[in-house]
């Protein structure tokens, strides 16, 4: 399974174009949040690690593997 996340800085942005990216990547389950890039809580990130560790316990298979599940992120550029 391929986790996605997306994220912007601002409340004014849309996450629409990256998690339509996401999607068209493969991702079958996308988090997605408004946050500040120097922002340190993270909410939606922290429960896309948290389900990838589940994951990762619960199939024996490591994220850190190829053949795991997949992460891609999605942030501005800048």
């Amino acid at each position: 399974m391929i986790y996605g996340y997306a994220r912007v800085s601002t409340q004014d942005q849309d996450l629409d174009a990256q998690v339509d990216l996401l999607r068209n990547a493969g991702a079958v389950r996308v988090y997605a949040e408004k946050v500040s890039g120097v922002a340190m809580n993270r909410p939606e990130l922290g429960v896309c690690l948290d389900d990838l560790e589940r994951v990762e316990r619960t199939s024996g298979a490591s994220a850190r593997r190829a053949d795991a599940d997949a992460l891609l992120f999605a942030g501005p550029s800048s």
